[in-house]
């Protein structure tokens, strides 16, 4: 089943063997290049910034300030590994926080049922869209990009354009005020659904399945693979998280207001697609992802400490999407010349072989 073999370009045993230690450190240059990246700027801000940058202050800020568009990114980073796109992870986020504290301050509920409603609400729009998209056979980006902007449109209508405020419980705000060994709790959240996520896609077969639908839809079909149910589980789980990381935001600034949360879409997305250039280049991964997602945080927290002016952050959104897109084009081309290169190869093994027996 060629569709269920990895589409990822990280060196394989064979291709490494008999390679010399420098030819070896360039072959994983691809992998771990971005990573080192990080390393790289980190220790760069530390050594021009050493009061305000590496610190314990800064940790914390980055943790804090970054866990909503980790998680965006996480989100993101699911239906593209069926080889869709879902926009609804930026508009959503507008609408989970705005009603996650609507449902507090203005009807009434407790804190818990309007957790359990909003993550609801985030299923039920993943599954929306998942049915936009497999059954309509509308354009994931299209889909996703109508939904989104119906679902701005009805933050707008539902806040009138003002801010909704109200007093809210400590126990909802604890979502995100709570600390572990001094760091924010929303890292956590961050860390245990990257987790989950990991062992999904890396694991177990639902996460090759996944893959093997965005590497060849239709050879994951002929191999027997409900792309249908996957694609719309994708979108689901997107969904899901999507409504977590809405959750989180609204317990972080305590008030609903439609105007925020759109600037998450594009580091959420530079972030996913950052994420398939790195450890496993060639497809999204979910460890690529936080390493995208640290790299934008780390780049835009020493720039503005430098003093950079307050267009820096989107500017700087942009143009990593653009590099992080040319890249990810760059190793899908790759990809398809190493696996047509592979071909021959496994041909000439077979034919050695049989001339041997």
């Amino acid at each position: 089943m060629q569709s269920l073999e990895s589409n990822a370009l990280e060196p394989t045993q064979a291709q490494l063997k008999g390679l010399s230690t420098p030819a070896k450190i360039i072959r994983f240059l691809p992998v771990y290049g971005l990573p080192i990246l990080t390393l790289g700027l980190i220790l760069l801000f530390s050594v021009l910034l050493p009061q305000t940058f590496p610190t314990y202050l800064n940790l914390r800020a980055i943790l804090g300030e970054k866990s909503v568009i980790a998680l965006l990114s996480l989100a993101a980073m699911i239906p593209m590994m069926t080889g869709r796109i879902d926009l609804t992870v930026g508009y959503g986020i507008v609408i989970w926080h705005v009603l996650a504290i609507s449902l507090q301050t203005v009807y009434g509920f407790d804190w818990t049922i309007a957790v359990v409603i909003v993550l609801l609400g985030g299923c039920a729009l993943g599954l929306l869209n998942g049915l936009l998209v497999e059954v309509a056979r509308i354009d994931s980006f299209i889909a996703t990009l109508g939904t989104g902007t119906v679902i701005y449109a009805l933050a707008l209508w539902h806040t009138g354009g003002r801010q909704v405020i109200g007093a809210l419980p400590e126990a909802f705000t604890g979502i995100y005020a709570h600390t572990i060994f001094g760091l924010p709790i929303a890292a956590f959240y961050v860390l245990a659904i990257a987790i989950v996520l990991w062992v999904v896609s890396e694991y177990l077969p639902i996460g090759r399945n996944l893959y093997a639908i965005g590497a060849n839809s239709r050879a994951a079909e002929l191999n027997g693979i409900r792309t249908r149910r996957y694609v719309i589980g994708a979108f689901i789980a997107s969904g899901l998280i999507g409504a977590i990381a809405g959750i989180v935001l609204a317990a972080k600034l305590r008030i609903g207001q439609a105007s925020v949360g759109l600037e998450f879409l594009l580091p959420a997305l530079v972030g996913a697609f950052l994420g398939s250039t790195t450890i496993k280049p060639g497809r999204v991964n979910v460890w690529g992802t936080m390493v995208g997602v640290i790299i934008l945080a780390v780049g835009i927290s020493g720039i503005q400490q430098l003093g950079g002016a307050f267009f820096v952050e989107p500017l700087f959104n942009g143009a990593t999407l653009l590099i992080a897109i040319g890249i990810a084009g760059y190793a899908q081309r790759k990809r398809s010349s190493v696996r047509h290169a592979r071909v021959p190869d496994v041909k000439a093994e077979a034919n050695d072989q049989q001339k041997q027996a």
